[in-house]
This record gives structure tokens, sequence and C-alpha cells, in this order.
């Protein structure tokens, strides 16, 4: 699975055949959540809170980003890096 940022030892990927709603998955200390790009709902798993809260923050500032790479990844084509947080 492509890494398109990682920051705070919080790991940003995002799946080329995943499925709607558009998401990213989060990874962070053996634990992973999959998080709507839109609404940054928590869609599946789980993160410790402060490392949630770091997620929500910068997919925040990054929707647009997070948006075009999920176009990509539907396209089939590489990801592009994303800016971490801090």
């Amino acid at each position: 699975m492509p890494e398109i940022s990682r920051f705070f030892g919080i790991v940003i990927q995002m799946y080329a055949d995943d499925h709607d709603p558009p998401h990213f998955h989060a990874r962070y200390a053996g634990r992973v959540a999959r998080i709507a790009i839109g609404t940054h709902e928590v869609l599946a798993g789980s993160l410790p809170p402060k490392a949630l809260a770091l997620v929500i923050e910068w997919a925040a500032m990054h929707g647009d980003e997070l948006l075009a790479d999920w176009e990509l990844a539907r396209a089939q084509l590489p990801l592009s890096k994303i800016a971490p947080l801090g």
C-alpha cells in the first residue's frame, strides 16, 4: 500500500483498489483506522485518541490533496506525497 505521508510515528496510506467512500488508512503503534476524507469519520478500526486527533488535524489541512490522491489511486496511477503535520 503506497505511503503518502508520515509524521509523529503515524503512517498514512491509500490502496489503489479500495472502495467508496473516499478514505485513507492511518497506522500507529500496531493499530489501523480507515478514515473518510470528506467527514474525517472513522469508518473502521481505531487509533489512540491523541494520534487520531493529529490525523484529523492533518486531514483537515490536506483534504483537496487527499481527494486528488484518491482519484489517482482509482485510476491506478502513482500517488503524490502529502506534506506531514508539524
